[in-house]
Parts: C-alpha cells; sequence; structure tokens
C-alpha cells in the first residue's frame, strides 16, 4: 500500500526508498524529505544519480502536471540536505549516550561487541582505519556481527555534530538514538553511493506517480 513509483526508472519501491517532491509557491520543484508538504507530490529513488537524471530531463513538470522547475543542482541540494539530518541525528544520538568517541575507544567498542557501527572521518589516516578494521574483521571471525563502516564526513563536520574537537572515529550503539542517527547514515550513503562510483549508471523512462 505504501509503495510509490520513481519517475525516473519507473519501478514501484517503498516510499522510503525514494524522495518525493513538490512544486513550492514559485513553481521551483522542493525535495520533501519528511514526506509532509501539502500539494501533489512524486517520488524518485534516493540515488544521486537519478535525481540529477530527474533533473536534467526536467521529469518533475509532468509528474506534478505543473510547470516545476528544478532548482540548479538539486541532487547537490538533496544531498546537503540528508547530509545535515544525518550529522544532526547523530548528535542526538552523542548525547543520548550511543556514541564513543577516539580510536581506542572505538576500538574497544567494536571489540566487545557494543559497537553497531563505525564512523571514519575523511581525514582518517590509513593506519588507524587499519587498526579498527581488524577488529571489525576479528569480531566477525569470532562469530559476532559485521559491523558496517562509513566515511561520508569531514572531521570539522563530525566535531561539529558530535561535539568534540577532533573527531576523526567513532563507534555508534545500537540503542534508540544510535539506530535512528544510523538509518539517516545509511540513507546519505545509499544516495551517494551509484553517483559516487558512475554517475553515467543511471536508468532512461518516464512514469507518473502522484497523490
Amino acid at each position: 500500500m505504501n509503495d510509490r513509483t520513481c519517475i525516473v526508472t519507473r519501478k514501484a519501491q517503498p516510499a522510503e526508498n525514494l524522495i518525493r517532491f513538490v512544486a513550492g509557491p514559485d513553481g521551483m520543484v522542493v525535495p520533501d524529505l519528511k514526506r509532509n508538504l501539502p500539494g501533489r507530490g512524486c517520488w524518485v529513488t534516493a540515488d544521486r544519480a537519478l535525481v540529477d537524471k530527474a533533473a536534467d530531463k526536467n521529469l518533475f513538470a509532468r509528474a506534478l502536471k505543473a510547470p516545476a522547475k528544478p532548482p540548479e543542482n538539486l541532487g547537490g541540494l538533496v544531498d546537503e540536505l540528508l547530509s545535515k539530518a544525518a550529522l544532526g541525528a547523530l548528535g542526538l544520538a552523542r548525547k543520548a549516550g550511543a556514541v564513543a568517541l577516539g580510536a581506542a575507544k572505538v576500538e574497544a567498542a567494536v571489540r566487545s561487541g557494543k559497537a553497531f557501527a563505525v564512523l571514519h572521518a575523511r581525514e582518517a589516516s590509513e593506519d588507524g582505519v587499519r587498526k579498527i578494521t581488524a577488529a571489525r574483521r576479528a569480531v566477525v571471525h569470532m562469530g559476532g556481527p559485521d559491523m558496517p563502516a562509513y566515511k561520508l564526513f569531514s572531521e570539522p563536520e563530525l566535531s561539529l555534530a558530535l561535539g568534540a574537537t577532533n573527531v576523526i572515529h567513532a563507534a555508534v550503539f545500537g540503542r534508540d538514538a544510535g539506530k535512528a542517527a544510523l538509518k539517516r547514515v545509511m540513507a546519505l550513503e545509499y544516495f551517494r553511493g551509484d553517483f559516487a562510483q558512475n554517475p553515467e549508471a543511471v536508468a532512461t523512462g518516464t512514469a507518473e506517480d502522484v497523490e
């Protein structure tokens, strides 16, 4: 019942796998990440390359049945919004005690099995990442969970969001706040994934899905 059809791929998926867009009062296309803005909406798979494709072809006007125009660099705008949402959720998780900072604490959290996932700043050294990766693999070897690792943010971004200085490594625990934050982190990684690997690898075609 909650499936929506992507206007680019023409494939129906659960709404949580797509991003809703509406036309603003000025006729500009607006990303509706919370899916609560009024008016007719259309949906695009939460993938940077597909959002850029929809903008380049201006598939929004047909789907929204209005002279809607996407803003310049719509994909970049969505990326920024998803990034802010993820960082904000990580900040709340930190306040709730669901985040550990520092290489030593992260490695200990991983080896104890308490960590749900690991974050590395883009500036993280290969040696620092290697040690934590070895700990993650050791846990898997012992029959423990395979904890994902993400490298989506810069040190300044993580430091500001987590209320600390020089945040290079962080571990997120599987508590409610931690799980909520990781859901947003995963959404950002998915959105960036295919675009980062191959910007040209996008599906073609158009469809309509409105509400």
